[in-house]
């Protein structure tokens, strides 16, 4: 047995932070690494060397794999751990990792190999007796088999939704089938992909499972995924609230089974669908740590990092099956930067604000000043908690996101709350067809009328403040742009809706009004005043903090100031809200005559020329960002006038992607 003395975290991110502070804590060095775009993120301020990886593209630093061992033998490092994504499931980087006299912290290269292909995956748990369905390997210009529709189109390799369509009509399928080969090819540098039948509203349920270099295979219970958008998961628990115990025993024994008929090492993940019909089919290994491994540690007391440095040295399981006891319900929410109201768009951009409620446990890389940037997945944070009860577990959850406050992009955050709320979801309804059947989750949720008043009047306020202060410090009076006896009329935005604000203020105390104020008609006179009227007392105010009385409701009101923004959060809200200018002028005309890119990102293919006549949602071009394609379709019959990009070229934001002459 050798022990692990520095570590290489060959990942970025949230789970490079995640690994890196349990390595510091069992008093193993930490060597972290990062791309130019990376170099004051927050897992580089976590590891105790960070190690720069020329290059522009993910090829160049967080997959190339050659240079990142390298640099392990360079920093005297004796292991490396892969996190998840990248490089974790890659069978030539494991094997290479162990050639080079290095310890590989995970499943051996022949188990990556194995079960990470999803094929040879399904063999072996043929072989194990456990319970699986047909599935058949295709090729993009192949002959289809004979398959009852729908039916799930599968990249063999990798995972994270990645190479994955579902499809309805059998027209459909040789395209997707394209599709998915294609972007299997640029995900895991393996095209193949197979089809199996689609159990559409159906459970995902997983089991954590562990095995030494003894022969001795655990698990260390379920977790239930079953709530996902574009085949990713949202939402994240244990125990499953829907399968019976006799079902619950099942998928343990038979990822058991399958474990010790490999004699697995190291961490993994056996995923199985629970049908309707309650029939368990297995349906892949993922043979690394698994994003959601914090619920597992939450109801088992166990450090699921420290479980794989410790199976990695050579040591045996520090417990056998039966000294596993599992205690409460864990929730995780994966927090993302993208707009579940317009179809998950992902969001790029600067986190100005992040506060993050800290009665939950938060595992995230990301910090006040972080960019968010299109070459890596839209992860911001995943909150977890852990109570007696489900229901206390989803009521303290639910809290601690309304107190929750990021910005600078746009996230999911009130979706969360929303599907928390969701009746369904609290009764156990929690269907892999969940999101598709409640559509007015993705809106998100509403806030309180008296809680959104507040936060921003404590907004108008702080802002008035923090104006006050600088007038102060000029030597010029309070108000002096004003008659004391005069109205302050402003307009305030919180994300796309508009506030008409007017008020006196008096010492401290305030009469304030809200809504469109009257304006003069024709004849001069004013339009009739339909204000809502609201009486306010400031009890005290800082730049950080107004404690603030609205009608007689008195709330603390944390507050952040960013020159006409104001980050607002109380302990039952937050909220951003933006000054805006009381004279506007007209919006300039949108340039161009075509559809433009929706976000920064590349473009992965072109299925339009010069001169083609196009009709409204014909397929023009593919743009990815965020590890998710995106596809340009055309709004209306038109010819194509000009290509601007070609595949393989970066886009910004609002580019025209093609022009088009309209019929």
């Amino acid at each position: 047995m050798t022990s692990i003395k520095r570590l290489l975290i060959a990942n970025r991110g949230e789970i490079a932070v995640r690994i890196a502070k349990t390595a510091n804590r069992l008093g193993i060095e930490t060597v972290g690494i990062y791309a130019e775009n990376d170099i004051n993120a927050l897992h580089t301020q976590t590891v105790d060397i960070a190690v720069h990886l020329l290059g522009n593209s993910l090829q160049e630093t967080y997959l190339n794999g050659e240079i990142i061992i390298q640099e392990a033998l360079r920093t005297k490092s004796n292991a490396v751990h892969p996190g998840y994504g990248f490089l974790a499931e890659n069978t030539e980087f494991a094997q290479a990792v162990q050639d080079a006299g290095l310890i590989w912290v995970g499943p051996t290269p022949e188990h990556i190999h194995d079960l990470g292909d999803k094929i040879i995956a399904k063999q072996t748990a043929i072989a194990a007796g456990v319970q699986t369905t047909e599935s058949h390997e295709v090729q993009p210009d192949g002959d289809l088999p004979d398959i009852a529709m729908p039916v799930i189109v599968k990249a063999a390799a990798g995972g994270g939704g990645r190479g994955m369509r579902i499809i309805e009509k059998k027209a459909d399928l040789k395209q997707a089938i394209k599709d998915a080969s294609r972007e299997a090819l640029s995900s895991f540098n393996d095209g193949r992909v197979f089809i199996e039948p689609f159990f559409g509203n159906g459970r995902h349920v997983e089991v954590q499972i562990f095995g030494d270099a003894l022969g001795n295979v655990i698990h260390l219970g379920e977790r239930e995924c079953s709530i996902q958008r574009r085949n990713q998961k949202i939402i994240e628990e244990t125990p499953s609230p829907g399968i019976t115990q006799e079902m619950r025993e099942k998928i343990w024994d038979s990822a058991v089974s399958l474990g010790q008929h490999m004699k697995y090492l190291n961490a993994g993940t056996v995923e199985f669908l629970i049908s309707e019909e309650n029939e368990v089919i297995f349906l892949e290994v993922n043979t690394r740590l698994q994003v959601e491994h914090p619920v597992t540690e939450a109801v088992t007391g166990l450090d699921l990092v420290e479980l794989q440095i410790h199976v990695a040295e050579g040591k045996p399981l520090p417990f056998s099956q039966k000294d596993i006891n599992f205690t409460g319900h864990a929730i995780e929410v994966r927090v993302v930067a993208e707009d579940p109201s317009a179809n998950w768009l992902p969001s790029t951009g600067t986190i100005n604000a992040f506060h993050v409620d800290e009665l939950t446990r938060i595992d995230t890389g990301i910090q006040a000043g972080s960019e968010i940037t299109p070459d890596y997945d839209s992860l911001i944070a995943k909150m977890i908690t852990h109570r007696p009860t489900r229901e206390e577990s989803i009521r303290h959850l639910e809290r601690a996101l309304r107190r929750t406050l990021i910005n600078g992009v746009k996230t999911n955050l009130s979706m969360l709350i929303a599907t928390l709320n969701n009746k369904n979801y609290q009764n156990g309804l929690t269907q892999t067809s969940f999101l598709s059947e409640h559509p007015e989750l993705l809106d998100g949720f509403l806030q309180d009328h008296e809680e959104e008043l507040t936060l921003m009047l404590a907004s108008v306020f702080a802002l008035e403040y923090s104006d006050s202060q600088i007038t102060q410090e000029k030597g010029l009076p309070p108000g002096w742009r004003n008659l004391r006896t005069q109205g302050q009329r402003q307009i305030w935005k919180s994300k796309e809706d508009l506030h008409h604000v007017e008020y006196v203020r008096n010492g401290d105390t305030a009469i304030v009004h809200v809504g469109q104020w009257p304006e003069p008609k024709e004849d001069g006179t004013l339009t009739t005043d339909q204000r809502n009227t609201h009486s306010v007392r400031l009890i005290s105010r800082t730049h950080n903090q107004q404690i603030i009385e609205v009608d007689g409701r008195r709330q603390s009101i944390d507050t952040d100031i960013q020159d006409e923004s104001v980050h607002a959060r109380s302990r039952t809200g937050t909220a951003t809200w933006e000054r805006q200018p009381v004279f506007t002028y007209r919006d300039a005309e949108q340039m161009g005559d075509g559809p433009v890119s929706p976000l920064p990102g590349t473009v992965i293919a072109v299925h339009v020329k010069e001169g083609d006549k196009v009709q409204e949602g014909d397929l023009l071009m593919i743009v990815e960002a965020m590890k998710m394609e995106h596809k340009i379709l055309a709004l209306g019959s038109a010819e194509v006038s000009t290509v601007h990009f070609q595949e393989g070229d970066r886009v910004d934001s609002g580019e025209l992607l093609v022009s088009l002459e309209q019929d």
